[in-house]
């Protein structure tokens, strides 16, 4: 067949065709539509804010207005602790970093519904919109990471015990890992979503319910030894905890952790690909 098909489009530069092997991922067809993928990331950053009063001020006013509540709830009312780090900074370190995960996770499931229009007219490699996604919230994310760094900074100057150490340096991987794990399960979220709408009602509830078996709000310290085993198989926990060790220098981890939780990343997002490629060709007869 293929055969066939080379014969009948003899001088054409790209062929479009059915194959319908179990796993595709064509680099470099992505890499020729990166121009559309900065296309599609300046749509939806522009979206966020557009006709808003505030603008991009949004993307600080959320996870400051969250820390706050925190605080409040948290540390004064509960009176969890914070392993001695100032609550405001504590909260801002967790929330920064699972928002950026979130958001991933939250966008790249809505891949297929969001976009069946543009997916039904034209071709182009439909994993442009969950990297396109990806890359929008890493934007949103720099913006709040600046904002929790002008907080540390604050802090620093001030003498509190924060300990910012090397470990910043693998920041990028980290962030790496948050992506692939948030678009993984977004895209394989997406793909089931076209069959079985009632996963996208169950979504952002079980984000917000994930974030509570997650030590955003509450260090890992509080946790009992014995449950901490059951902790380490949510790969959001490692993250957290890593990030916080490298800018306040307080938490627990350990290099099997975090093979562990790039182990499990990597596999989910392998999974997403091979369900999101075998869906992808023919969403449209059941969307």
């Amino acid at each position: 067949m293929h055969e066939a098909i080379a014969k009948g489009t003899e001088g054409w530069t790209t062929v479009i065709d059915g194959r319908s092997s179990w796993w595709r991922l064509n680099v470099m067809e992505i890499w020729a539509y990166r121009d559309l993928i900065w296309l599609f990331v300046k749509r939806d950053f522009v979206s966020y804010y557009k006709q808003t009063i505030l603008g991009p001020l949004w993307f600080l006013i959320q996870p400051a207005i969250s820390t706050i509540v925190f605080t409040v709830i948290f540390g004064r009312i509960a009176q969890i602790s914070t392993d001695g780090l100032p609550e405001i900074l504590f909260y801002m370190s967790g929330l920064v970093l699972w928002n950026y995960f979130a958001a991933c996770l939250n966008k790249t499931a809505e891949t297929f519904n969001s976009n069946a229009g543009i997916f039904g007219k034209v071709y182009f490699p439909r994993l442009s919109v969950p990297i396109a996604i990806v890359i929008t919230n890493l934007l949103t994310f720099l913006i709040q990471f600046s904002f929790f760094l002008i907080l540390l900074l604050y802090f620093y100057i001030k003498g509190s015990d924060v300990k910012p150490n090397l470990m910043i340096l693998f920041l990028p991987f980290l962030l790496l890992q948050l992506a692939i794990l948030g678009m993984g399960i977004g895209i394989l979220v997406s793909s089931l979503t076209v069959r079985y709408r009632d996963l996208s009602f169950v979504v952002s509830f079980g984000v917000q319910l994930w974030m509570y078996v997650t030590p955003v709000v509450y260090p890992l310290s509080v946790v009992p030894h014995s449950w901490r085993w059951v902790f380490f198989i949510n790969p959001m926990v490692t993250p957290i905890e890593f990030f916080r060790i490298s800018f306040l220098g307080t938490g627990s981890i350990e290099i099997l952790q975090v093979v562990t939780c790039w182990i499990v990343s990597v596999t989910i997002f392998l999974i997403g690909l091979i369900v999101f490629h075998r869906v992808e060709k023919n969403f449209m007869d059941t969307i």
